[in-house]
């Protein structure tokens, strides 16, 4: 019985959660009358399988259009920006102290392309792409690629955002598990372009709760289609990724090694997957495993696959299923540590130490605790 009220608890607490929290709607998106001095300026690139907002052009509902449109958003952030943190708008739309989408442009596939891949000073741009999750409205999904940006600071980089048509609801989640699978030919084709064009490196791929679960299904079909070259060219990063253990496993023995290891962010406390466990049938999620088991090590090994625990990062949602969006202000160290043959392109099992953002092997640090105790 005491098991039963645990599940029944994790779920009342992601409900209410959901129900007390007053989410954005599309009258955010609206353009405020004047700049703010000190406000920095972010560009995010949208490709989305959402139809468009009968009630306001700016926006996409959690309808599913038959053609991808392709949208250019500018969004200010404001001078006193907390990292981690979107500063939404209450009322009205003030700059100086929320986020503000300044610029609004529709593309078609061809500017799109062209927009994305321009080169900054002759430079080729680095490429991120960020694939939202499970109960997620577009608005929050844009706001939230824009905090990112400009958390990681990247200078001359092309933010692109794949918003696929979820309902932004808690209990829509059946209906989101059938707009992932609607959206995976439309990412997959995305991937294709984004990798093909006269970009800098890879083409970071992230994708975040149930994202992950269309990622990887992304990644799966390009493999069928014969893309390796696609593949080749891919840095994929799963963020507390919704999936079911036995699933990914089957979907890695398609996938297959890629040639920079696919990283896996997990937390064991995360609740919002103790919550999608429940709704399974205990089924296991990979978002939850434990690092600490010498056979998700072993595993992982065999895979080519790198999984870290970033329990140390501050959550910023009491069901502790957003630690990723932290990430963003390591994102320097990070990336020079990925340089390094000691750094993230290592296979197997690691915890992020987030002050000073390395990896470190968790049974390393069992053995220091085990000798300092001694």
């Amino acid at each position: 019985m005491s098991k039963l009220v645990s599940r029944f608890l994790v779920l009342l607490a992601l409900c209410l959660q959901t129900a007390c929290a007053e989410r954005p709607g599309p009258d955010v998106l609206q353009s405020p009358a004047a700049s703010a001095s000190g406000a920095r300026t972010v560009t995010i690139y949208v490709a989305t399988t959402r139809e468009r907002d009968p009630e306001d052009t700016r926006a996409f509902s959690s309808g599913r259009a038959a053609q991808v449109s392709y949208v250019e958003y500018k969004i200010s952030i404001p001078p006193a920006h907390k990292p981690g943190n979107i500063e939404w708008p209450t009322r009205r739309v003030d700059p100086a102290k929320d986020f503000a989408v300044t610029a609004y442009r529709e593309l078609g596939l061809t500017d799109f392309a062209k927009e994305v891949a321009k080169p900054i000073n002759g430079t080729p741009r680095d490429v991120g792409v960020f694939v939202h999750g499970f109960n997620t409205n577009f608005q929050e999904s844009l706001f939230r690629m824009a905090q990112m940006t400009a958390d990681a600071n990247i200078d001359g980089g092309a933010s692109v955002l794949f918003a696929w048509p979820s309902e932004g609801q808690l209990s829509g989640y059946i209906s989101d598990k059938d707009a992932v699978t609607y959206s995976r030919d439309q990412l997959a084709g995305l991937l294709s372009m984004l990798a093909k064009m006269r970009t800098r490196g890879d083409v970071t791929v992230i994708g975040h709760s149930m994202g992950g679960w269309l990622t990887t299904e992304a990644l799966r079909q390009l493999r069928l289609a014969g893309k390796n070259d696609v593949l080749a060219r891919l840095h994929v990063i799963l963020a507390a990724p919704d999936i079911d253990v036995d699933v990914f496993r089957a979907q890695v023995e398609v996938i297959g090694p890629l040639s920079q290891p696919m990283t896996i962010l997990v937390s064991r406390d995360d609740l919002a997957l103790r919550a999608s466990e429940f709704l399974t049938g205990e089924r296991p999620r990979i978002g939850k495993l434990d690092v600490n088991d010498p056979r998700v090590e072993e595993a992982t090994k065999k895979a080519g696959i790198q999984i870290v625990d970033i329990s140390e990062l501050d959550a910023p949602d009491d069901m502790k299923h957003g630690r990723f969006f932290e990430m963003a202000t390591l994102y320097p160290k990070l990336s020079s540590m990925n340089q390094s043959k000691s750094g993230l392109r290592q296979t197997g099992a690691f915890v992020l130490n987030a002050v000073g953002a390395t990896l470190s092997s968790p049974f390393v640090l069992a053995g220091k605790v085990v000798g300092a105790g001694q």
